[in-house]
């Protein structure tokens, strides 16, 4: 529905100054509502054109003042394209406070998100991660194409987004982008981040997002089994570049480190531990957390045989490893050529480390944890499962024990 808007300019014969002259005062009228404003002008009652609402004549006094006069019209209309541009509402109150320069500062939410997005990228390896960065800006990205879906804007004031804002948000994530749950909910938690900063701000009155619940669901982590280990390391590929991806693969399901970790492994991250043996000592590029590692024969077999690889001599890098990318193509064509069942890909290893390679072989989970390089044990808990084979050998012990319990009561009892 268009509003009424009716703009009138007279001389106030009610408010003369001292020298007789009349105030000249500006009436803006929205669908019923008046505000009258004064333009700080003065004018003699015999010069001023009711009809006309102008100065009467042409002198360089009436043309300065009707110019002046046309202005203030032109700030009214201006105000009404900039309304109507932002999807606004054409209320008295938003003429009002932009009129009298009472409206607070619009802050936009694209650039407040792209000003920690910006931040971030400063802090790479001090406190943040690229990884970290790569998921802002995919959530910046999504956050912008919501708005231009929903609202047909490039933008939105951050007083304009309300709890219909985020929910319509989790909507689209789900519905259009084809986002499962965890997805959609870590996408919205970046949001809320932004959100957050213009709370801590004063920029915002009230959250946004303090209704929304979103939770995650816990995901079923894959892994190979030590046959399915066994079988890809054993494995003779005629393609040398396989051969690469399946070593650097191994080397990290005996070491749990993640992709990112293994691409920045120095040959000075590499020392004698504790127990005289070498031990990989290196920080978590996603945490910064220590990780502290005992090399195993077989990581330390592909350690040496790499070891005069032209790139790891020139970089100084333990292994020659290609782009993650790569390497998680590489690994589902080792996987078919395996005849594994299932989607190879790089950061399997980690899991395949805390579940096939330790807790299966009793490396109790505290211990796993800290290889890791894990804060919290519950952490460890999602990408570790005790497998059957392991409940089955626990059992037994119970079972042995119980036996034992049992014979030594019918010994006494015969006795």
């Amino acid at each position: 529905m268009k509003a009424k808007i009716t703009l009138h300019i007279y001389a106030k014969t009610t408010k003369a100054n001292a020298t007789g002259q009349l105030p000249i005062y500006i009436r803006l009228t929205v669908d019923g509502q008046r505000l009258e404003f004064s333009s700080k002008k003065f004018i003699e009652k015999s010069k001023w054109s009711p009809e006309l609402s102008k100065m009467k004549g042409s002198s360089e006094e009436a043309r300065t003042l009707n110019n002046y006069l046309d202005l203030m019209k032109s700030k009214v209309f201006n105000i009404q394209m900039e309304l109507l541009h932002k999807n606004e509402d054409l209320s008295l109150e938003n003429f009002k406070s932009r009129i009298l320069g009472t409206h607070q500062r619009e802050r936009m939410l694209i650039p407040i998100y792209q000003n920690h997005n910006d931040k971030i990228e400063e802090l790479i390896g001090n406190g943040y991660a690229y990884g970290t960065l790569e998921r802002f800006k995919i959530s910046l990205k999504h956050t912008q194409e919501f708005i231009m879906w929903k609202y047909q804007m490039s933008d939105i004031r951050i007083d304009k987004i309300d709890y219909a804002f985020v929910t319509e948000f989790e909507f689209y994530l789900r519905s259009v982008k084809k986002c499962n749950n965890n997805t959609a909910v870590k996408y919205v938690r970046n949001f809320r981040k932004i959100i957050k900063i213009c709370l801590d701000n004063d920029w915002l009155d009230k959250n946004p997002c303090s209704r929304y619940e979103g939770k995650m669901k816990e995901v079923e982590r894959d892994f190979l089994t030590e046959e399915e280990i066994q079988r890809i390391y054993s494995k003779k590929f005629s393609s040398e570049r396989l051969s690469l991806v399946r070593d650097i693969f191994i080397f990290s399901c005996y070491t749990g480190l993640a992709y990112i970790d293994v691409k920045g492994l120095k040959k000075d991250h590499i020392a004698i531990g504790i127990d005289g043996e070498k031990w990989i000592f290196k920080n978590r590029q996603k945490t910064d957390t220590k990780s502290k590692i005992p090399v195993l024969p077989i990581a330390q077999e592909i350690i040496q045989k790499y070891a005069n690889h032209p790139k790891c001599l020139n970089e100084d890098s333990i292994l020659p490893i290609l782009s993650n990318q790569k390497m998680n193509g590489y690994l589902k064509e080792i996987g078919d050529l395996c005849d594994i069942p299932k989607e190879i890909t790089f950061h399997m290893a980690r899991h395949t480390f805390a579940t096939s390679v330790t807790l299966t072989n009793g490396v109790p989970i505290e211990t796993v944890s800290k290889m890791l390089g894990h804060k919290n044990i519950q952490t460890t808990q999602h990408y570790a499962k005790i497998l059957d084979k392991k409940v089955s050998e626990d059992m037994m012990v119970l079972r042995n024990k119980m036996a034992i319990y049992n014979n030594d009561k019918i010994i006494n009892k015969t006795n």
